[in-house]
């Protein structure tokens, strides 16, 4: 059995459609934003990590789970927990309020679970403030990973292929970090760690997926022979995505709210990326090929070589 086995989509000349819904999509993820930074004074909403806060990490005696600490502290106002280290061993990660101390921050923690689990049953191990100024810097570090990563692909794409496919394959990518940055925005995802290296994940697979259609690609540059590539790949394209999305959608329903976020990240970036390995990596390397060249159109004949003997 094969998916699509006789596809003959006309993708290409789909692209001022795909080109409209991009530009619509892209631009309210920006209005988002300036509304976030119009409400809250940033563009995201960044947790602990990036803004500053407090680490205090606890171990119980008895077994418990992070819901039950999550119960215990707010339910869904309370702070992000996760496990760490040992069994019953879990890392609390909150803000500091204006004017409060990491102390009282901690002290107020400490109170919730002494009320809930009985002051006996665990110890604070260790607390620790993260201030503003890490915060920044991990800010700063997340954008030049992401552009370190950009650079790779172009001068990976450059070597393997041509100049014009690094080009359309970063073009794509952006894309996809755009779009995804406009739904974490719209939505008011908090942004943490995870979150980053789910954006991380998605620069890889998007890529990974353009590369599949680029391969084909590569010496087609006319419009019906780059339709062709895609409707070749399209099979493999729908049945990596469609597993990846299933395996990810486990994840998001039950894999509870510490990775609900990651989940809800990488399925987004699955989709979008997907969509532009064909609606927008292709589309711009046509595009790149009539404007500026930046490589060769078609197969070019070889000389012929002298005899050897």
């Amino acid at each position: 059995m094969r998916l699509f086995k006789d596809a003959k989509y006309r993708f290409i000349e789909a692209r001022q459609k795909a080109y409209v819904f991009s530009a619509t999509v892209i631009l309210a993820g920006l209005v988002a934003m300036l509304i976030n930074f119009g409400r809250i004074g940033s563009w995201q909403v960044y947790g602990v990590d990036f803004t500053g806060g407090s680490l205090i990490q606890v171990r119980f005696d008895t077994p418990v789970t992070a819901g039950d600490l999550r119960d215990a502290l707010g339910g869904a106002q309370a702070p992000p927990i996760t496990r760490f280290g040992e069994e019953n061993e879990f890392v609390i990660r909150a803000p500091i309020a204006e004017n409060a101390s990491i102390i009282e921050v901690a002290d107020e923690i400490e109170s919730g679970l002494a009320v809930a689990f009985s002051a006996g049953n665990f110890e604070v191990v260790r607390t620790e403030a993260v201030g503003a100024k890490v915060g920044s810097e991990l800010q700063l570090k997340a954008l030049y990973a992401i552009l370190f990563s950009f650079l790779l692909s172009l001068i990976y794409l450059a070597i393997r292929f041509e100049l014009r496919f690094g080009f359309a394959a970063v073009i794509a990518t952006l894309h996809d970090i755009l779009i995804t940055l406009g739904f974490l925005a719209a939505f008011r995802v908090e942004i943490a760690l995870p979150t980053v290296a789910a954006l991380l994940t998605i620069l890889g697979y998007s890529l990974n997926d353009t590369i599949v259609v680029f391969d084909r690609v590569r010496k087609r540059d006319q419009i019906e022979l780059v339709n062709e590539s895609i409707n070749e790949t399209l099979p493999r394209t729908i049945l990596t995505s469609g597993t990846t999305i299933a395996v990810l959608l486990a994840l998001l329903i039950l894999g509870g709210s510490v990775i609900r976020d990651f989940a809800l990240v990488l399925i987004l970036g699955v989709v979008v990326g997907t969509y532009s390995s064909i609606f927008v990596a292709s589309p711009a390397l046509i595009e790149i090929q009539k404007k500026w060249g930046l490589g060769k159109s078609g197969d070019k004949k070889k000389k012929p070589q002298p005899a050897t003997v």
